[in-house]
């Protein structure tokens, strides 16, 4: 996953750490990763294939943020797509990263030590930037998530300009989330953004959201929108969602912003 931060947190036995704090300290991420061949945070791709294909061309250049040890690289590897650039904060994640992609003949991807919230890359470089829950991370400590903690805020700007700035002028941002609309477009719709902003969701019971952000298409009536109303989707929960650290995650940060 993404950015720099050092709070403490010990792994436990079992799915995720004993604190949803572990998951700002760059350890705990080094550590998983040691030992940790792979794992899908909110489904794997082929949950949300459909919703990608109208939006990356096997001619996009792909900027993947916090890859960790997921196959999303992979998969749009094997659907055509061979521009890919893969970083994530930890140099064991992408250690392995690089190494299973050489083993399974995916050379072409490149995989980088890089931080998110200062991307090291020109402006307006490639076509599309993903992220699948690499921005959940920033709002472990965010407190309350209808006013969030002004640290909060400031990295999760600081994150979107970087995306913004290298996306080329009619670029696509994809964000893979669980936090809902009414949580995200606050930030999505910032007025020095040029975007516009759609949303769909997947899932059987547990709803994430899938973000597309289209740089140059914001029209006047975008502007404010992030004010309206909006239902919550209903939640029923299968068993392996209930056990799965997707939903611990998410519990964990409610629990700890409470």
């Amino acid at each position: 996953m993404g950015t720099k931060q050092y709070p403490t947190g010990t792994q436990r036995n079992g799915v995720g750490p004993s604190t949803a704090l572990a998951y700002l300290d760059p350890k705990y991420w080094d550590e998983r990763f040691s030992s940790e061949e792979h794992y899908e945070w909110l489904k794997d791709y082929s949950h949300f294939r459909h919703l990608i294909q109208s939006l990356i061309t096997p001619n996009s250049s792909v900027l993947e943020l916090g890859c960790g040890n997921s196959q999303l690289s992979e998969e749009l590897y094997k659907d055509g797509v061979t521009e890919i650039t893969c970083i994530d904060l930890s140099a064991v994640a992408v250690e392995n990263m690089h190494k299973k992609l050489q083993s399974k003949g995916f050379k072409e991807i490149k995989v980088l030590e890089a931080d998110m919230l200062d991307l090291p890359f020109s402006n307006e470089c490639f076509d599309v930037v993903i992220e699948k829950g690499t921005m959940e991370v920033l709002f472990v400590d965010s407190g309350d998530p209808w006013n969030p903690r002004p640290a909060t805020v400031t990295k999760v700007m600081k994150m979107l300009e970087g995306v913004h700035r290298v996306l080329k002028p009619d670029g696509i941002y994809i964000s893979i989330s669980f936090g809902q609309p009414h949580f995200r477009r606050p930030f999505f719709d910032a007025p020095q953004f040029t975007w516009s902003v759609e949303w769909s969701t997947f899932g059987d019971g547990f709803h994430y959201f899938f973000y597309t952000l289209k740089k140059g298409r914001r029209s006047l009536d975008d502007k404010g929108s992030s004010k309206e109303k909006l239902e919550t989707p209903s939640i029923c929960l299968f068993q392996d969602e209930l056990e799965g650290e997707d939903y611990l995650f998410r519990t964990n940060i409610d629990e700890l912003n409470s």
